[in-house]
């Protein structure tokens, strides 16, 4: 009778997913022990203190401000761009593509260099921008088009990504039934595509809010005037570091109920079905006439 030895296969495998358990746990610990060590260094009181300083007001209402300007034209000029990329078969949009996703991955101090060689006195518009009585370094225009180059790519990305999963016959379908071009997208693309629209809008929003580099070189550091709430956590470095830790953990704390905020929007993570998709369509035929 011949001896078998025990199958080293199940503990081996066992192995593989603790060390696999291991190095995950270290990750997220090292992602979450930050923003813990950020929240047990506030105390209540610090914390009403450092609302109450002069430096956040108007740091926040600058950043509130600024940013829902971006937003609204990355929105603007976003969502027809994404749409073009979504549906377009030319040649061109593979270098338009990569083009809108570059200011992803330049450091954005790249960004505001470039931004100052563009709209600055001596840049390739500022001649003709000075020649009509316009500067737009140091102001609030310049953080707003600082927010907007740094920002535009998450939604546009986003939103070409959700317009691909409209599926070309129910455009069909709704265009067979009556419904205008323009009636089509809004009707019927829009709504189908409306949860990674309204993601991908959250992340340029929080991406805005968080911008830092590019708005200090192009745009300045400038209380009440373009100094914005990560700008205003590097000034209160240099002589508050409670301050600092106070306005830190107010802007995490946006950025925590954004993320909460997208990740319970209705129908974010399912998939649309066949019958919404056929609701919209219906809906708009019955608001586009027949041609």
């Amino acid at each position: 009778m011949s001896d078998r030895r025990p199958d080293p296969r199940p503990r081996a495998q066992a192995l593989g997913v603790g060390v696999a358990g291991l190095l995950g746990a270290s990750l997220v610990a090292l992602l979450a022990l930050p923003l813990l060590a950020l929240a047990l260094a506030t105390s209540p009181d610090e914390l009403r203190a450092g609302v109450a300083h002069p430096l956040f007001a108007p740091a926040l209402w600058l950043s509130l401000r600024t940013t829902a300007l971006s937003l609204a034209l990355t929105l603007t000029l976003g969502t027809p761009l994404a749409w073009w990329l979504a549906r377009t078969t030319q040649p061109a949009a593979h270098v338009i593509s990569v083009l809108v996703a570059l200011p992803v991955v330049i450091p954005p101090a790249v960004i505001g260099v470039a931004l100052l060689q563009t709209f600055g006195r001596q840049g390739l518009l500022g001649p003709t921008l000075a020649g009509l009585g316009i500067s737009v370094p140091f102001t609030e225009s310049a953080v707003v088009l600082a927010q907007l180059v740094v920002s535009a790519p998450f939604y546009v990305q986003a939103a070409a990504a959700a317009f691909r999963k409209v599926s070309p016959a129910t455009l069909v379908v709704a265009r067979t039934l009556g419904a205008s071009p323009a009636v089509t997208v809004v009707r019927v693309a829009l709504p189908i595509a409306l949860p990674g629209l309204v993601a991908g809008a959250s992340l340029a929003w929080a991406r805005a809010l968080g911008e830092f580099g590019a708005t200090l070189l192009f745009a300045g550091n400038g209380a009440g005037t373009t100094q914005t709430l990560p700008l205003a956590i590097f000034t209160a470095l240099e002589s508050d570091v409670r301050l600092a830790v106070v306005l830190s953990l107010v802007l995490a704390a946006v950025g925590a109920a954004l993320l909460a905020a997208v990740r319970l929007l209705p129908g974010g993570s399912r998939d649309q079905g066949a019958e919404p998709v056929a609701h919209s369509a219906g809906h708009a035929t019955s608001t586009g006439g027949r041609r």
